[in-house]
């Protein structure tokens, strides 16, 4: 059976790395969360005090860029990889409502992007790959063989992030994450470089009232029609 590029975009908080997980797993394929890349250069850049709610220092980033090692390693107890930054595994460090304030903004770096986008089309050359984030279908892999567009209201995706925080031990209002998905969506879709749109030929999936089995079957049923 041929291996085939899959590509999954879409808003903050739609499941994509969930399901692509699933996807990876049944597979037998790589996963690659690229959203955990942009997370680990935000985490990178608060570390360094150069994001903060009021300031930006983009230039200093810009030049620390050389010096962000990023590379994920598989955990065999976990199922999938994790997100290791300069050899540091930051998985935990990167999930938080924090870095998620300051995430946007930093992926909205055109140096950011083309670093990222170089090692991400990389890791994908041979196909057999799963990868999820905003711009996969659009600029990563804009020939991917199976593109989906993932979405949900932004209720539904915040009350998702809300309980995933919470579940962690977090204490976080739910205003207070319904207002970072709203704003995330803003700055995604409208960034000057590669804003978060439906790619060409994508499969848009509203998951507001689907369950993530439903939702699994579904595209599994698009993937064996690709794979025959």
């Amino acid at each position: 059976m041929k291996k085939i590029t899959i590509a999954l975009d879409g808003f903050s908080s739609t499941g994509k790395s969930t399901l692509a997980k699933q996807i990876a797993k049944q597979l037998g394929y790589v996963y690659v969360d690229t959203g955990a890349m942009y997370r680990a250069v935000t985490f990178y850049a608060m570390q360094n005090n150069f994001v903060s709610n009021d300031t930006l220092l983009t230039q200093n980033l810009i030049d620390h860029l050389p010096q962000i090692n990023l590379k994920f390693v598989f955990n065999p107890e976990l199922g999938f990889a994790e997100m290791y930054l300069n050899n540091v595994n930051v998985e935990n460090e990167i999930r938080t409502l924090e870095v998620s304030q300051h995430v946007s903004k930093i992926a909205a770096i055109s140096e950011v992007r083309s670093k990222l986008v170089e090692q991400q089309q990389q890791m994908g050359k041979d196909k057999g790959i799963v990868m999820d984030g905003r711009d996969i279908g659009t600029v990563v892999f804009p020939d991917a063989d199976l593109k989906l567009f993932m979405t949900a209201n932004a209720e539904t995706r915040a009350k998702r992030r809300f309980d995933e925080l919470v579940a962690k031990g977090d204490i976080v209002a739910f205003d207070a994450v319904l207002k970072n998905v709203q704003e995330r969506d803003l700055i995604d879709s409208t960034r000057q470089d590669s804003p978060l749109v439906k790619a060409e030929g994508a499969i848009e999936i509203d998951n507001s009232n689907l369950t993530k089995e439903e939702q699994f079957d579904k595209v599994m049923e698009l993937i064996h029609s690709i794979m025959k």
